[in-house]
């Protein structure tokens, strides 16, 4: 069984939003503890999720998106969350959702060039004394430094 979550659509950042219907969840057996419950019940959630061919992302967004998703991404480019730690369906689709959110958010968050820097002086100097003590006492192991 699949279904759109919802009908108002996602905010994830102030100019980044998602139409719920790009989402779908299945609802499916829980594994783990949980007795009889869990096995007369799908309360797991598994949340899918196109990053591929969602229109609502921007590209760079969508890139940074793939690399954080790892291995919970498709060969197709589908994002695949499954959630099943709670004994409700209820929570597992917000635990699903909130995932979703938060990881769409790290990917909408640029990052932070790394700026240029050179070693200060005192650095500079004191990288050549530790050479220098280094070398006079590689040196004096040498053969012959004793005699």
């Amino acid at each position: 069984m699949t279904v759109a979550a919802g009908t108002a659509p996602l905010r994830i950042t102030g100019g980044l939003s998602i139409d719920p219907s790009e989402i779908q969840e299945s609802f499916v057996r829980a594994a783990g503890p949980g007795g009889q419950h869990v096995n007369t019940t799908s309360t797991a959630v598994q949340l899918r999720f196109d990053v591929r061919h969602s229109p609502s992302l921007p590209e760079a967004v969508r890139q940074r998106l793939e690399r954080l998703a790892g291995r919970r991404l498709t060969r197709e480019g589908v994002l695949v969350l499954v959630a099943q730690g709670q004994r409700s369906q209820l929570r597992n689709r917000e635990e699903a959702l909130a995932r979703l959110i938060e990881l769409i958010k790290e990917a909408a968050r640029p990052p932070i060039p790394r700026k240029k820097t050179k070693p200060t002086k005192a650095s500079k100097r004191r990288r050549v004394d530790d050479k220098k003590r280094h070398g006079t006492i590689k040196s004096l192991r040498r053969k012959g430094a004793h005699d």
